[in-house]
């Protein structure tokens, strides 16, 4: 996951990284900070660099995807200090009162964040979250296994490729390419649009070869599948592996997604989980980040840096076009009767 642009992080890291960690810097605190985050989504060698500058030890645990944290935090997932859910994911976790107001005095590198990732429609008042890492969800394939030049979702409905098909593993990732590709809204409240969404991945799953998340990046790495929708980061990773890869934005549109840092509802160390989200927000930290993840950061000085190293066609998938960005769409959260409806399409279509 190591791309050839290199920083000299470590070095830094010791003597100023977090010259705003806390007043004054240095080790400012003590105890622990438990961090739940994607899977592959982090560059984990930043931990002993927070634990050295602060005193704090990270327990680090991940997940696949927003819908299985969720349970896990709605089942007494308190234990979490830190948890970095996707947008729409967050402004659910708002509605439902399962987040803390963050101290921003505990995050003066806040300031390092660019203004557009800041009070966006899942959490409008800026008071619950830190934006983390930006991107978009594409289509990836083979071209080796898949020939044709594809530009649409319609590959991924198409029956040529039965069998090598990978569909995500969560509804409201599956159904959304399903309204794009009928050229409905992924916000959707309609029931007989989510309906026809349903019906045209229930046509699908003779073809889909399996419902998965975090392994497509295996299967499609290693040839195992050749077409499946996945994010653009792991898709920046995956090419170095398997040149045959390509990524492509849907002529339709697609999701763009903003993830973001939160702190759960009685967690034991807030005030460690705010000096973590500082850390995090530091341009340095960011850029080591993007140096591992490929995903793009919201701190515009590191962001702004970092795509001045990278060659046109990774540049391109990582800063997306103005014209692809518009045909993009954030997700918001849905209202309960909708959430059920979805709920119930998806244990339907699984069954």
């Amino acid at each position: 996951m190591k791309k050839a642009f290199s920083f000299a992080v470590a070095a830094v890291m010791l003597a100023a990284l977090l010259a705003g960690c806390a007043a004054g810097g240095g080790k400012t605190s003590s105890g622990e900070v438990n961090v739940y985050n994607w899977g592959e989504y982090i560059d984990e060698s930043i931990f002993a660099d927070f634990e050295k500058q602060t005193g704090i030890k990270v327990n680090y645990t991940t997940f696949s995807d927003n819908e299985s944290m969720y349970a896990v935090l709605k089942t007494g997932g308190s234990s979490y200090d830190v948890i970095i859910p996707s947008d729409y994911m967050i402004s659910r976790l708002i509605a439902e009162n399962m987040l803390e107001k963050l101290d921003f005095s505990n995050i003066p590198n806040y300031s390092q964040i660019d203004d557009k990732y800041k009070k966006l429609d899942y959490d409008p008042t800026g008071e619950y979250s830190a934006a983390y890492m930006t991107g978009i969800v594409g289509l990836i394939y083979n071209t080796k296994m898949i020939p044709d030049d594809i530009t649409s979702w319609s590959g991924l409905f198409d029956s040529k490729y039965a069998g090598k098909i990978l569909m995500f593993d969560n509804s409201r990732d599956a159904l959304a390419i399903a309204l794009l590709r009928l050229g409905y809204a992924v916000n959707t409240t309609n029931a007989d649009e989510l309906n026809a969404a349903y019906d045209l991945l229930r046509q699908q799953k003779p073809l889909v070869q399996a419902y998965v998340m975090d392994q497509i990046f295996d299967k499609l790495e290693s040839g195992e599948a050749a077409i499946a929708p996945y994010y653009a980061g792991d898709y920046v990773t995956m090419k170095e592996s398997n040149p045959d890869l390509k990524f492509v934005a849907p002529s339709e549109g697609t999701n763009q997604f903003v993830d973001a840092m939160c702190v759960p509802k009685g967690a034991a160390n807030k005030k460690n989980a705010e000096l973590f989200i500082n850390f995090m927000c530091s341009k340095d930290v960011s850029l080591k980040n993007m140096e591992y993840t490929s995903y793009t950061s919201p701190n515009k000085d590191a962001a702004d840096e970092y795509a001045k190293t990278l060659d046109a066609e990774t540049a391109a998938v990582m800063f997306p076009s103005d014209d692809i960005l518009s045909r993009c769409q954030i997700y918001v959260n849905l209202p309960q009767d909708t959430l059920r409806q979805y709920d119930d399409l998806w244990v339907k279509l699984k069954s």
